[in-house]
């Protein structure tokens, strides 16, 4: 997984409710990845360290209401488009299994909870039948995904996953370098 990687940083939160045994996904309403079921999350502003943009995103998102302390980092992806490099990023994926509150339907996602066992990893990300069921079974992972378009659709051309056991958090002076 050496080489360069994409300057744009995003994050993304996956909400799990252990009890109940369900995931919370947002079905994006406009924009990037329009159509597809997601986590909720976005892109890293300049001054904000990862896990304050992927807690500020994923509130913005859904209304609900966590704290950074919540957030449990388990993955760093790095996308890439050959087609498209504009689309090229690195996302930081946190489970989200302690919040405040109930989602509401915002102007860019409308959500739906599916049980563990019944993921709509068809009406996905193509990437995310590989990396997503790792981590809900509790591995942390660090990947890279290259993506080619067969018609409208992105479509996983190439990946490589690999596990770690952990990340350190980020730092503003690290993501201030990075914008």
């Amino acid at each position: 997984m050496e080489g360069k990687r994409p300057e744009r940083q995003a994050t993304l939160c996956i909400v799990i409710d252990k009890e109940k045994k369900k995931i919370l996904l947002g079905m994006k309403k406009r924009g990037f990845g329009v159509g597809k079921y997601n986590g909720f999350g976005g892109k890293v502003l300049p001054g904000e360290t990862i896990e304050e943009a992927a807690l500020r995103e994923f509130q913005e998102e859904s209304e609900i209401n966590a704290n950074l302390s919540d957030l449990k980092k388990v993955a760093e992806m790095d996308f890439f488009f050959p087609h498209k490099q504009d689309f090229d990023q690195t996302m930081h994926a946190f489970l989200v299994e302690k919040w405040d509150g109930e989602p509401k339907e915002t102007e860019e996602m409308a959500f739906e909870w599916f049980d563990l066992d019944k993921i709509p990893y068809d009406k996905m990300w193509d990437d995310d039948k590989y990396w997503l069921p790792r981590v809900l079974n509790g591995k942390i992972l660090k990947a890279k995904f290259v993506f080619k378009l067969e018609g409208n659709e992105h479509v996983n051309a190439q990946q490589e996953i690999k596990e770690v056991n952990s990340f350190q958090l980020s730092t503003k002076d690290e993501i201030s370098k990075k914008m």
